[in-house]
């Protein structure tokens, strides 16, 4: 059973991986700590490659500094975000009496959607996804890729047999988007809807029209 602190909404743990996305990953961080939720953050070498090319955000590859700069970017209270490197086994996120029930990989490399549906838990990404879904938690996934061929399909299929959600990347524009920023909260406020996390980011369909 997960030990809540009780200072905070829920824990979720957030997974980013090496897919293009990095704008989908820190809003969404942003959005689950200024809703008051514990954090427990994932970040793979290639995340960190491609965060800084597409948001020149250069994430420390130690977990602790890492942890310090974006609580330092995004206001995050003493304790509310931990930063957990690929091989700390003893983290929470790698055992399912400790685990958060919640956990969103976003952006999903291919890679690592495989990983995940072969269950290779071969980092603390895979081990932590792996948990989940034997505890039959909430998984979120958000690939980002196109096409997709048949072998990124087929873990598409399995994983969300076994209870993942599926959701890509796939912004609206019935909320008429003006801006980046506005396709990036389509999908940010998707998958908080889906981890159960009150959201203002876009108003659901027949509201705010």
């Amino acid at each position: 059973m997960t030990v809540k602190d009780s200072a905070f909404s829920g824990q979720i743990t957030l997974a980013w991986t090496g897919a293009s996305g990095a704008p989908y990953g820190l809003k969404l961080l942003e959005a689950l700590l200024n809703a008051n939720y514990q954090v427990f953050l994932l970040v793979s070498s290639a995340a960190r490659v491609v965060f800084d090319t597409e948001s020149h955000l250069k994430i420390p590859s130690h977990p602790e500094r890492a942890a310090a700069f974006l609580a330092e970017k995004y206001h995050a209270k003493e304790n509310q975000l931990k930063v957990f490197g690929k091989e700390e086994w003893f983290s929470p996120v790698a055992s399912g009496s400790a685990a958060p029930k919640h956990m969103v990989v976003c952006p999903c490399s291919t890679s690592t959607l495989a990983s995940i549906a072969l269950a290779t838990s071969d980092n603390l990404i895979e081990r932590a996804a792996d948990v989940v879904l034997k505890e039959r938690g909430k998984l979120v996934l958000v690939p980002r890729e196109t096409p997709y061929n048949s072998i990124h399909l087929e873990h598409m299929l399995k994983l969300s047999q076994l209870g993942a959600v599926i959701l890509p990347a796939s912004p609206g524009f019935y909320h008429e988007p003006k801006t980046i920023d506005d396709l990036v909260d389509f999908v940010v406020a998707r998958i908080l809807d889906h981890l159960g996390v009150d959201q203002a980011l876009v108003p659901r369909w027949g509201y705010g029209h």
